[in-house]
């Protein structure tokens, strides 16, 4: 006579990356619909790249593209981001998620208002751009 029992498991990731079996049903993880912006991304990357400047872990931007892979134009790109008024910074931040198509505000169309050095003209080229 055969016994078994039936025992629900789920894998999770351990140090290192190891997998792991935990007993018991796989915890409910809710995600939110759609993909964060691109423009989100590139904005976090910025304040990511000038932490990593100013601690010193990273000596300059020329550092940086060597060790993305990518040209020194491309990295002034991305930190030009933080000339930016906060609060446009917070809200480029905080740009709800795509679910469907292109990205509401593209990056191009930034690359004008970081030239601007008036936060007020920058709020106001923002409005335009963001509606």
């Amino acid at each position: 006579m055969e016994i078994t029992k039936g025992i629900k498991v789920h894998f999770t990731h351990a140090n290192r990356g190891r997998k792991q079996i935990k007993a018991g049903p796989a915890p409910v993880v809710d995600t939110p619909e759609g993909r964060v912006p691109r423009l989100s991304r590139l904005m976090a990357l910025a304040i990511h790249f000038d932490n990593l400047i100013r601690q010193g872990g990273i000596c300059n931007q020329a550092d940086l593209a060597q060790l993305g892979h990518v040209s020194r134009a491309r990295v002034t790109q991305i930190m030009n981001l933080l000339y930016l008024a906060p609060d446009i910074q917070e809200h480029i931040l905080f740009l709800p998620p795509v679910t469907e198509g292109r990205d509401p505000v593209p990056e191009t169309k930034l690359r004008k208002l970081v030239k601007e050095t008036c936060w007020e003209k920058q709020r106001q080229m923002w409005e335009r751009i963001s509606q």
